[in-house]
């Protein structure tokens, strides 16, 4: 592990210079204050306050239900937190598919009103126009190919994407074109660990993935899984790091019953 001088504030500068010097970047979800803080004080590159939050923090099957007002409700909660992290925001279903205008006043909504440093888009060739006329206001750009949870019920599945030459051909294509429009950086979500690769080494721009192989420049995951408050969701690409859902489990119980046994609070815990 090389050592470098600690960078105060990640930017998209310090991003790609990352990339440059093979340094692996790190990155995760974050919905609200509190988790923030934890992540960022522990040194996190990149926070993206996701759609997830949809399946995540209101527990909707999809990502679809989340609307402009709840992404910007918690990137405001993730921004207050943060000292050090690039905190990017998920533009959410219909507020940029098929109109690049609207696209446009749904990030600029998401920058005044949460101060949040950048915006995520699903999607390539397709949104073409909007990423253009959001990039051309000034606002940072992260791509994100692959699997794309907003286009569930198209694939009808979450399973493996691009393993077809003809999919991978195209997902080749439209990352060139993400940098090539100017985006600072891709997402690669659920495709063959060889594709992610060629991926990372066509482009010049840092290429994240969650699902995508060790050889591309950095990783995401979702913290509500990385830290295993979330149970039912087993992907191959997730490693869990704690097992939270059963320690606070364990640690509730432990309150109620101390609670129903009049041991809490004692006398050193009452005024």
């Amino acid at each position: 592990m090389s050592v470098h001088k600690p960078v105060k504030k990640i930017t998209t500068h310090v991003l790609l210079a990352m990339k440059q010097r093979q340094e692996k970047i790190s990155m995760l979800t974050a919905y609200d204050y509190s988790m923030a803080r934890i992540l960022d004080a522990a040194g996190i590159d990149i926070l993206l306050v996701g759609d997830s939050a949809s399946n995540v923090m209101a527990g909707h099957e999809t990502t679809l239900p989340i609307t402009l007002d709840h992404m910007i409700y918690h990137a405001q909660s993730v921004v207050r937190a943060i000292d050090r992290a690039f905190v990017v925001v998920d533009l959410p279903f219909g507020s940029y598919q098929g109109n690049s205008k609207e696209a446009l006043a749904s990030t600029i909504r998401i920058m005044k009103e949460s101060g949040a440093h950048a915006v995520k888009m699903e999607g390539g060739v397709e949104i073409k126009e909007s990423i253009t006329r959001i990039l051309s206001a000034g606002v940072p750009v992260m791509g994100h190919l692959g699997l794309t949870p907003q286009s569930i019920y198209k694939f009808g599945t979450y399973t493996v994407r691009a393993k077809e030459e003809e999919e991978a051909a195209q997902l080749l294509s439209d990352a060139k074109l993400l940098e090539e429009l100017g985006c600072f950086a891709i997402i690669l979500e659920k495709i063959p660990a060889k594709l992610g690769k060629q991926v990372a080494e066509l482009v010049s721009i840092p290429v994240i993935g969650i699902g995508a192989g060790a050889d591309v420049d950095g990783q995401v995951l979702v913290t509500h899984d990385m830290m295993g408050i979330t149970k039912d969701f087993q992907p191959r690409f997730l490693r869990r790091y704690l097992e939270l859902f059963d320690e606070m489990k364990e640690a509730t119980k432990r309150y109620i019953n101390d609670v129903k046994m009049g041991e809490f609070p004692n006398d050193k815990e009452q005024y």
